[in-house]
C-alpha cells in the first residue's frame, strides 16, 4: 500500500469501508439463505482461481492497472480523442471486469438479499492471484468494488421485483417476461457502480484529469455487462428450478468459451500490432530525421476517415496504412535518406522507388487489406504527375488519397533537419491551395474539419515513444550554423519538372508528391 499515493490509499480504504457497511446487515438477517450464499461464494472463488484460463494460456479479464477492468486502457484511448491510435497502443482493453465468471455475481444479485450478495465476491477477490504490485491493495480494491457493485445490483433488482409485483415468483415461468426488466436493471447498476469507482481510482491512483477519467468507461462496457446479466438471469432461473444448482453451472461453459474467443482475437490483434511496430521501428532507425512521423500520419489518417464517416474496420486499415506508408524506405540506401546535400536526379529516382519497395514488403501481410494499396500509391497526384505509376483522379485508391493528405500535413507541421515546422493553420491553407491538383479536396476538407473540432496534438506520440536521442535533439535549439542543423536539401517528392527545388509548400524530401 505504501507504493500508492495517499489519495489512492484513502480512496481504497473508503471503498472497503463502504463495502463492509453494505455487507454488515447480513449479521442480523433472520432466515437467510446461507447455504446458497456459501455455494455461490465457493463457486466464484473457484472461478477467480481459474482466471488463468487453460484454454487461452493467459488471464481472463485481468485488470491492466489498479482498480480497472481494462477501464484504464479504455479511458486512455478515449481521452486522446479521434487522433489517439498509434503504433504503440497495442494493449487490448479487457471487456469483462470479472472475466467469464461475472454471471455468478449477477446471479447472486438476483438470488440473494443485498448484504449476502455483497459477500459473494469478497473471499474470491481477496484470494485471487495478483500478478502486479501492490498485490494487497489490488485484492482489497477488487473485493471492495465488486461487493459494492453486487449490493447495488441486488438492491435495484429486488426493488423492481417488488414494484412489479413479481417478488413471490420472480425467477419462475410465472414471472416471465417481467423478470427481464429487473435483471437488466441489476446488470446496469453493476456496470454503473464499477465504472464510477474505476473513474475515481484513475484520478486517485493514476492522476488522470477528472474531465477524462470516466470517459468511455460506462458506454464501452455496458454491452458486455448486459450480456452477462442475461447469462446471470439464466443461471439464477436454473438455480431455482427443479434441476438445481448443477444445471446452473452449465451457463458458465459458453461464457468460458467466449473468454477463449475473446482472448484469441486480442492475441491475434497483439501479433498484428507487434508486426507493425517492428516495421516502424526499423524505418525510424534507418531514417532518424522522421522518427514519430509514421505514427502521426496514422493518427491523422484516422481523423480524416472518422470525419468521412468510414466504418471502424476501415479506420483501422487506414491507421495501418498511415503507420506503414514509408516502410519502403527499408529498401532505400541509408546514405540517401541521411544525405545532407541536394539529391541528384538519379538519387531522387531511387528514393521514389520506396512506395514499390513498401508494397513488396507488406504484400504477404493479409490483415493489411487495402492498406497495401495506400502504401503503393500515397505519392500519386490527382493531376497524374505523381509516382510510381502516374495515376490520376479516381484511379488513385481512396485510402491512398487519405494517407497522402495526412502525410503532407504532418511533414509540414514537423521540424525536420531541412525545414522548420509550420503552424497548423498555415499547413491547412497549403493543403487547400493544392487541393484539386495534388490532393483530393474531400480529404483536405475532412482533415480541416477534424482539426477544427479536435485540434492536433503531435506530442502524444513523441512523448509516448521518444526513441534514442530524441530528447537531446528536441532540447537543442535549431540554429543554422551551429552544427545541429544540416544544410537545407530539396524534396524528392517535388514535381518531376523541377527536380532540383522544392515546390512552394511541399513538405520536403519525399513526404508529398
Amino acid at each position: 500500500m505504501r507504493e500508492l499515493p495517499v489519495a489512492a490509499r484513502g480512496y481504497i480504504g473508503g471503498a472497503a469501508l463502504a463495502a463492509a457497511l453494505c455487507a454488515a446487515p447480513a449479521l442480523w438477517l433472520g432466515a437467510a439463505p446461507w447455504t446458497g450464499t456459501l455455494a455461490l461464494t465457493a463457486l466464484y472463488g473457484l472461478c477467480e482461481q481459474l482466471r488463468r484460463c487453460p484454454l487461452t494460456g493467459g488471464r481472463t479479464g485481468e485488470r491492466a492497472r489498479l482498480g480497472t477492468g481494462g477501464g484504464s486502457d479504455r479511458s486512455n484511448a478515449a481521452s486522446t480523442g479521434p487522433s489517439a491510435p498509434s503504433a504503440t497502443s497495442a494493449a487490448p482493453p479487457a471487456a469483462f471486469p470479472a472475466g467469464w465468471a461475472s454471471p455468478v455475481l449477477l446471479a447472486s444479485a438476483l438470488l440473494l438479499p443485498p448484504p449476502l450478495a455483497a459477500l459473494v465476491a469478497v473471499p474470491g477477490a481477496l484470494t485471487a492471484p495478483a500478478e502486479a504490485r501492490p498485490a494487497a491493495a489490488r485484492r482489497i480494491w477488487h473485493a471492495a468494488e465488486l461487493a459494492l457493485a453486487c449490493c447495488a445490483a441486488s438492491r435495484l433488482g429486488h426493488a423492481l421485483f417488488d414494484a412489479l409485483g413479481a417478488h413471490d415468483h420472480p425467477l419462475s415461468a410465472a414471472g416471465f417476461p417481467l423478470v427481464l426488466l429487473p435483471a437488466a436493471a441489476a446488470a446496469l447498476a453493476f456496470c454503473a457502480v464499477l465504472a464510477a469507482l474505476d473513474g475515481g481510482i484513475l484520478i486517485a491512483a493514476e492522476r488522470h484529469p477528472p474531465r477524462t477519467a470516466w470517459r468511455g468507461l460506462l458506454t464501452r462496457s455496458l454491452g458486455p455487462y448486459l450480456l452477462h446479466g442475461l447469462a446471470g438471469l439464466t443461471m439464477a432461473v436454473l438455480w431455482r428450478s427443479v434441476y438445481g444448482p448443477p444445471a446452473a453451472l452449465l451457463v458458465l461453459l459458453p461464457m468460458y468459451l467466449s473468454c477463449w474467443v475473446f482472448a484469441q482475437y486480442h492475441r491475434e490483434r497483439a501479433a498484428h500490432q507487434a508486426t507493425i511496430r517492428a516495421l516502424v521501428q526499423a524505418v525510424d532507425i534507418k531514417d532518424r530525421y522522421t522518427r514519430g512521423h509514421s505514427e502521426r500520419v496514422g493518427r491523422a489518417s484516422v481523423m480524416i476517415a472518422r470525419e468521412l464517416g468510414m466504418a471502424e474496420d476501415r479506420m483501422e486499415v487506414l491507421r495501418f496504412a498511415g503507420i506503414l506508408h514509408d516502410v519502403g524506405k527499408l529498401g532505400v540506401p541509408t546514405r540517401l535518406l541521411r544525405k545532407d546535400g541536394p539529391l541528384t536526379p538519379a538519387e531522387r529516382g531511387i528514393i521514389e522507388l520506396h512506395p514499390e519497395y513498401g508494397h513488396e514488403i507488406v504484400r504477404g501481410i493479409g490483415f493489411l487489406g487495402e492498406a497495401r494499396a495506400a502504401i503503393l500509391h500515397h505519392h500519386e497526384r490527382l493531376d497524374g504527375r505523381g509516382y510510381p505509376y502516374g495515376l490520376s483522379g479516381q484511379q488513385i485508391p481512396e485510402c491512398a488519397r487519405v494517407v497522402a493528405v495526412a502525410d503532407a500535413f504532418d511533414a509540414m507541421t514537423s521540424t525536420r533537419s531541412y525545414s522548420r515546422a509550420r503552424p497548423v493553420p498555415a499547413a491547412v491553407a497549403e493543403l487547400r491551395r493544392c487541393a484539386g491538383s495534388q490532393f483530393d479536396p474531400r480529404m483536405v476538407r475532412a482533415l480541416a474539419a477534424s482539426l477544427e473540432r479536435y485540434g492536433w496534438h503531435p506530442d502524444l506520440v513523441t512523448a509516448a515513444d521518444p526513441g534514442p536521442g530524441r530528447a537531446a535533439r528536441a532540447a537543442a535549439p535549431m540554429v543554422p550554423g551551429s552544427g545541429n542543423v544540416p544544410p537545407a536539401r530539396p524534396t524528392a517528392g517535388a514535381p518531376r519538372t523541377a527536380p532540383a527545388s522544392r515546390a512552394p509548400g511541399a513538405p520536403g524530401r519525399d513526404d508529398a508528391p
